[in-house]
């Protein structure tokens, strides 16, 4: 089978989220008290297929690496050998988003998909390595034909390995110096935006640097059109292996009815076209913050979701996810452990 192909999608459990929503009006709070809790108590419920969901007992983080050519561009705050620098410390835990999965109650694995040196920390984590870097997506194609298919193909192989050791919930990040740039591109071309609405400061970059960027965006947007009817072309002219991923990671685990946290830009720039690919997939998964690059916003309001959080946050990497995961946590505890009035001998409202 192409790693391409997805199957007809199912719906979460919608008999199970009108019982979710039934079962909050007999809890001990007032009627809508909880606001978005409640709504993503009953997201969970029909995403399980029953209700009242069961708490969650393994969240997992899973955040792909790699390189972008355009960072030769110079796009990014940082030097393009930090990408690997930061997975090494994600590894050994030193990371924000170690922190932040550590105090939800999640675990973090890291791929290696295209980080540009010989092997990589460990090699487990280069064991569905792609190829070193990317192309320059202004002037050439991120990958080869052959090369999107093993990146897809690699994001399906994880969501399916991680379902199959017993995740109940999934979140994805990345890691990968410039990685804004090509997920821009692909929010612009997906969503009709034109370059300068999507640039964002990404890793706290300068002005001059920003110019650049819009550049950099304008001309891999014009690459990007021409094959925009085409996810994979797409994915192939624009993304990179760890976004190519990230896409068959996210569409995969909605073939796996297991539910997803979305974190911010570059994420969400994969979201989009994972939803192209498997369409109903976004059905499967939450938002868990508005990013405050400009581009995630348009992210956010194609696939017609609701963020959890709005901190301001710009960091990606997984860590707006996991700061919004306690949250998931507790909207799935409330419905299953808070009592009726019944249980409780409250008397209800009238």
């Amino acid at each position: 089978m192409d790693a391409a192909d997805f199957p007809e999608l199912p719906l979460p459990d919608e008999i199970a989220r009108a019982e979710a929503q039934r079962l909050t009006g007999t809890l001990i709070t007032p009627n809508g008290s909880l606001g978005r809790l409640e709504e993503l108590g009953a997201w969970i419920a029909a995403c399980q297929g029953q209700s009242p969901p069961r708490p969650f007992t393994r969240p997992r983080v899973v955040v792909f690496a790699g390189d972008h050519g355009i960072a030769a561009n110079g796009v990014s705050a940082y030097p393009a050998e930090v990408t690997g620098q930061l997975v090494g410390a994600t590894l050994t835990g030193g990371a924000p988003l170690n922190v932040l999965a550590s105090a939800a109650g999640a675990t973090v694995r890291v791929v290696d998909l295209a980080v540009d040196r010989e092997g990589s920390a460990t090699p487990e984590a280069a064991e569905l390595k792609v190829r070193r870097g990317s192309g320059s997506i202004d002037r050439e194609d991120a990958l080869t034909g052959e090369e999107v298919r093993a990146a897809l193909q690699a994001g399906r192989t994880v969501a399916d390995a991680e379902v199959d050791s017993g995740a109940d919930l999934l979140v994805a990040g990345e890691i990968g110096v410039a990685s804004s740039t090509p997920a821009s591109v692909l929010v612009a071309a997906l969503t009709g935006a034109e370059p300068v609405a999507v640039v964002g400061r990404g890793s706290g970059i300068d002005d001059t640097a920003w110019m650049r960027k819009a550049v950099a965006i304008r001309d891999g947007l014009r690459r990007a059109r021409a094959v925009l009817a085409d996810p994979v072309a797409l994915l192939r002219t624009t993304a990179g292996a760890d976004l190519a991923a990230i896409t068959g990671f996210l569409a995969q685990a909605a073939v796996r009815r297991t539910p997803v946290l979305l974190d911010g830009l570059v994420v969400g720039a994969a979201a989009l076209v994972a939803e192209e690919l498997a369409p109903g997939a976004r059905n499967w998964w939450a938002a868990a913050h508005r990013s405050s690059e400009p581009a995630h916003a348009l992210v956010l309001e194609h696939l017609d979701l609701a963020p959890i959080l709005d901190l301001d946050l710009r960091i990606g990497g997984g860590s707006g996810a996991a700061t919004a995961l306690p949250l998931v946590t507790m909207a799935a505890r409330l419905l299953a452990e808070t009592s009726t009035y019944e249980q409780a001998g409250v008397t209800p409202p009238k």
